[in-house]
């Protein structure tokens, strides 16, 4: 260990430009740091994830983008304001049927709350240099929904999954009642 903090406290000056005899000597301090430690630093202990996981091939990684596919500003906002619009409008028929102490649905400054009470906070804004839906959940936790114009929808391109499903499955889970979005 002595060496390594030797090594260490070297390195400043070892790593200024000067003369051929600064590398060698750099080298020689690598080389030697290296030996010293062999029983306690092994080279697995170097490598960090230099090889890919074995996750399986179930698991996929986030769908790729098709950047031709981006939406134009302004069809974006025609998209996004319809849906955050039409789920006001049902989350506000969806509290008059349910019994929740603490139920509140609020919009402003394009962004939709919906309090739960003690069950959490769902949060949606749109994100227009991103061109996305951003939805915190207290459920699922974050997650950035891109407009799939093939299946007319807010997809989150990790899961694969729709925003108003998504939204439906987690409102009935927490509060017992189905809730129609789509």
């Amino acid at each position: 260990m002595a060496s390594r903090l030797l090594f260490l406290r070297r390195l400043p000056r070892l790593l200024k430009p000067s003369s051929s005899s600064s590398i060698r000597r750099f080298s020689f301090l690598l080389l030697e740091a290296s030996r010293s430690e062999t029983t306690r630093w092994s080279p697995a202990c170097r490598t960090f994830c230099s090889r890919p996981l074995n996750l399986g091939d179930d698991l996929q990684g986030p769908a790729a983008i098709d950047y031709s596919s981006v939406l134009q500003e302004d069809e974006f906002h025609r998209l996004s304001n319809s849906t955050i619009h039409h789920l006001l409008e049902k989350l506000e028929e969806y509290g008059d049927n349910v019994e929740i102490d603490g139920f509140d649905v609020d919009y402003g400054n394009e962004v939709l709350t919906l309090k739960l009470g003690d069950l959490g906070t769902y949060v949606l804004n749109k994100q227009t240099p991103n061109r996305q839906i951003w939805l915190s959940s207290p459920v699922s936790g974050p997650a950035r929904f891109d407009w799939d114009r093939t299946a007319q929808t807010w997809v989150y391109r990790r899961t694969k999954a729709d925003l108003l499903k998504l939204l439906e499955g987690e409102l009935e889970q927490l509060c017992g009642e189905p809730v129609g979005l789509s």
